[in-house]
């Protein structure tokens, strides 16, 4: 069997979607299971809907677009009244929960509430490519994907879902169907629907891999594989035919968007190979992710943008001992903050984090409490593998470089635009 995932630009419209329907129909052989994103910026929409619910500001004309969206692509795909029917039983669902005052959570809500995008498109899809007599079957994903309650960033549990793949998914799967599925979301044990994460569709794609001991996993993108850079920063940048899932882990940590970060890993611990293609151009090879070791690589350019440094030190400005590192890694883990790059000196402590605004604004009240904390914005975190001199020139220039670390096979530097200088008007 074979999983693929479909991101939201692939199916963002009709036309996309009669695209992804000419892929399936024309290149993906049975069984497959077919692993859907929201459609476009439909999250986006229903991330600012959940936005103004919570803080009582009017959502009507956010929640009239997403409606307006999908309705309006069913309408030009001519799907039947059976998909219609799912879909406002979808908008429903929402309806009855916006029209109660919240009385859980912020992230309890944005689960709730954002998850529909998923569902709505891979009723679309669903609905489409029976159309065009394709034998597809609708998979509410939450029947089988586990995770905890942590919402927006639930964690699988993996023994139940592996359990509910093997005994509820698999035995169908060998009816020679495609299983159209959605990613990003799960559920608890208490049936409350989670996401797993921002673009964490990738990840779930993953997770059925793995379960299922599928033969690969195809992500398509808009984009004609992992390049050596991001096309819409840098110039002549260029393909990677083939990368190690080593190789892979360490771009996606460090910021590379191409892949979302914790898809490598469950498919390198079964030898599973990933590929990455180009809906707009099928034909493409594309990327090959695997088990393969690659001798030699060009440089690669991760640039990671919105980065933060949190400079931490005593307010008696003693030495920051292992104490304090203690204390202050618990409260960076208690508010979930991703660390990028450390410094610790005799008398201070520095993390480098991707800045969630709400996050590092916890985070920076809980260490106030004890230390003396100062915070830098506004910065990115340029990381090149496989470096030369050249390329670490031309990335510092017009830059100023608060943090380097300069390993064998990587450096990775913090840093900031430089100030424009403005010149005095003569009068």
């Amino acid at each position: 069997m074979e999983v693929h995932k479909f991101g939201g630009a692939s199916v963002k419209d009709a036309k996309a979607i009669k695209n992804v329907g000419a892929i399936i129909k024309d290149r993906l052989s049975n069984p497959s299971l077919i692993v859907v994103s929201a459609m476009g910026k439909t999250t986006n929409l229903l991330e600012n809907l959940v936005k103004a619910y919570f803080d009582k500001n009017d959502y009507s004309s956010l929640f009239a677009q997403v409606k307006q969206l999908h309705l309006s692509t069913a309408e030009a795909l001519e799907l039947n009244k059976d998909v219609l029917d799912d879909m406002n039983e979808l908008f429903v669902s929402v309806e009855w929960t916006l029209e109660e005052n919240p009385i859980d959570t912020f992230a309890y809500y944005y689960d709730q509430i954002v998850s529909i995008g998923e569902l709505l498109s891979s009723k679309i899809v669903t609905g489409y490519l029976q159309k065009i007599s394709v034998n597809a079957e609708f998979l509410d994903v939450r029947d089988v994907l586990i995770t905890d309650d942590t919402y927006m960033e639930a964690k699988v549990n993996w023994e139940r879902t592996e359990e509910n793949i093997l005994t509820k998914l698999l035995p169908k799967i060998q009816d020679n169907k495609l299983f159209i599925t959605q990613g990003f979301i799960g559920t608890t044990n208490e049936n409350n629907t989670t996401t797993l994460g921002r673009e964490g569709s990738d990840f779930t794609g993953a997770v059925f891999a793995y379960c299922c001991n599928a033969e690969s996993l195809t992500i398509w993108k808009n984009v004609h594989g992992v390049m050596t850079g991001d096309p819409s920063v840098f110039e002549n940048v260029n393909l990677m035919e083939r990368l190690s899932f080593t190789e892979a882990i360490e771009m996606t940590y460090y910021g590379a968007k191409v892949i979302h970060p914790k898809t490598i890993k469950p498919l390198q611990n079964k030898s599973i190979p990933l590929q990455v293609k180009s809906f707009i151009d099928p034909d493409r090879q594309g990327t090959r992710i695997s088990q393969e070791q690659i001798t030699s690589y060009p440089p690669i350019i991760v640039l990671d943008q919105d980065q933060a440094l949190i400079h931490i030190s005593s307010k008696d400005f003693s030495f920051v001992a292992e104490s304090h590192l203690t204390e202050i890694f618990a409260i960076i883990a208690k508010h979930r903050v991703k660390v990028n790059l450390m410094r610790n000196t005799a008398i201070s402590f520095s993390v480098c984090v991707t800045k969630q605004r709400d996050k590092i604004k916890h985070v920076i009240a809980d260490l106030e409490k004890h230390f003396k904390v100062v915070l830098e914005s506004d910065l990115e975190l340029i990381t090149i593998r496989h470096y030369t001199d050249a390329v670490i020139q031309e990335m510092k220039k017009n830059k100023i470089v608060l943090f380097e670390e300069k390993l064998e096979k990587m450096i990775q530097l913090v840093v900031k635009d430089v100030p424009l200088i403005k010149r005095k008007e003569v009068v």
